[in-house]
């Protein structure tokens, strides 16, 4: 195992977690995941169910440690990241 991987705990919501099939699971993220879009590009390639949640990268929203953060973001040392789809106003 690399030095430097980091587990972290993933939750999904909504019709993210409908698609993949889990509420949340713990992770080893690869070296190269540094940003929200590493971490959705590579979660996409980790099996169907994970491509059809995240075919449409850009309409999933993504929270470190329960704070709001841009795909280009970096993850940081983060213990929990979030993805779930636009949130409506109600």
């Amino acid at each position: 195992m690399e030095a430097s991987s980091r587990e972290v705990r993933v939750v999904y919501f909504a019709w993210v977690r409908e698609r993949i099939g889990l509420s949340d699971e713990h992770l080893r993220l690869p070296d190269h995941v540094r940003t929200a879009g590493d971490m959705i590009a590579w979660l996409s390639g980790r099996g169907d169910n994970y491509a059809y949640a995240l075919e449409s990268p850009s309409t999933v929203r993504v929270a470190v440690d329960q704070l709001h953060i841009e795909q280009n973001e970096a993850l940081g040392e983060a213990r929990e990241i979030a993805l779930f789809p636009p949130m409506t106003g109600g």
